[in-house]
């Protein structure tokens, strides 16, 4: 299963960025599909665990399918560019994406539950959704829109600022802010914030700039994104966190149910597998985040929960009661989720 080495994409067209290591030399799989995701590539074993993930997730397909169905695996939105990965995948233009579904919150605004401030506040509330009715109904819903969910991956986020560190709300104030959704920007805007609406991939270049103050993204986007360099101040998501994405790996739901039985088992049990994986990383990643930011100088801070509770009082007045007007599914889908409480 090792990958030694990743093919990058060199001009406007984009190439493989991944070939399994069984396959050098051999003759290719019946059927490739094509992996998308916007995070840096590294190897199986290096770099970030989305790339990993979906390296993984190649790798073993074709292992397990015998040669029937492989993976190319495309990092840094080198084939499709960010946001419109999950149209891709609705379209059965790209095969698969690992993908911040809040992301396509503006198509179905259903979809910005995903990322909803203060609606999730552990991995293990998180995890709790898939085999909760608000899992059941979100499945649905994204099956109707020609998508599969086939790893449920939850991350939490932490905050870096070029200058007054944001732990509080009030800390926000007169700042220029990513939010990462607009639900979290609904937030930041109450606290007295400007917000920012761009892809973690585009955050170095914003706060590089000064177009940005300060950012809210995954542990593992902190880190990835080199955002270390800029940052004199981090607020970590390890322990507590008002801020948790879905992150699914998705797959067209068109070119799945085109597949052969035994492949579509094989594809299923590797999303379990792969949900495993990308917990484990990203928790360890909330872990590893401190160090890496330390190192460079900042500071570092950490949540309790009654800060915790002072973004979830602002998120409650403002972007929940905005979601739960949308439509009749999202009131419901609201609902559901804020009955699952777990520690």
């Amino acid at each position: 299963m090792n990958i030694n080495r990743r093919h990058m994409l060199a001009g406007a067209i984009a190439a493989p960025a991944v070939i399994a290591a069984s396959r050098l030399g051999m003759a290719a799989p019946a059927r490739m599909l094509k992996i998308s995701h916007q995070f840096p590539g590294g190897t199986i074993n290096e770099g970030d665990f989305r790339d990993r993930l979906c390296l993984m997730f190649a790798a073993e397909l074709e292992k397990r399918t015998g040669g029937g169905v492989g993976g190319q695996v495309y990092p840094n939105s080198s084939l499709v560019k960010t946001v419109p990965q999950y149209d891709a995948v609705r379209r059965g233009a790209l095969d698969l994406s690992l993908y911040p579904i809040s992301y396509a919150g503006g198509e179905v605004p259903e979809y910005n539950i995903g990322l909803m401030p203060g609606l999730v506040s552990s991995y293990k509330q998180g995890a709790a959704w898939k085999s909760s009715p608000v899992g059941d109904k979100f499945s649905a819903l994204l099956a109707s829109k020609n998508v599969l969910i086939l790893s449920w991956i939850w991350q939490a986020g932490g905050v870096v600022s070029r200058s007054t560190p944001i732990v509080n709300p009030q800390d926000v104030k007169g700042l220029k802010v990513r939010g990462g959704s607009r639900e979290m920007d609904m937030v930041l805007q109450a606290a007295g914030a400007t917000t920012l609406t761009l892809p973690s991939n585009e955050l170095y270049a914003a706060m590089q700039t000064g177009a940005c103050d300060a950012a809210i993204t995954s542990s593992t986007s902190l880190i990835s994104f080199r955002l270390e360099e800029l940052a004199k101040n981090l607020t970590t998501g390890r322990g507590k966190s008002y801020w948790f994405m879905l992150e699914p790996l998705i797959m067209s739901k068109q070119v799945f149910d085109a597949l052969p039985k035994n492949q579509q088992d094989v594809i299923m049990s590797l999303g379990v597998e792969m949900e495993q994986f990308g917990t484990k990383e990203a928790m360890a990643d909330d872990e590893r985040i401190s160090e890496v930011y330390a190192k460079k100088g900042a500071k570092v801070f950490d949540l309790d929960e009654a800060t915790v509770d002072k973004w979830r009082a602002i998120a409650r007045d403002t972007a929940w009661k905005d979601y739960a007007q949308k439509t009749p599914l999202s009131a419901e889908l609201l609902k559901l989720a804020e009955g699952i409480q777990l520690s």
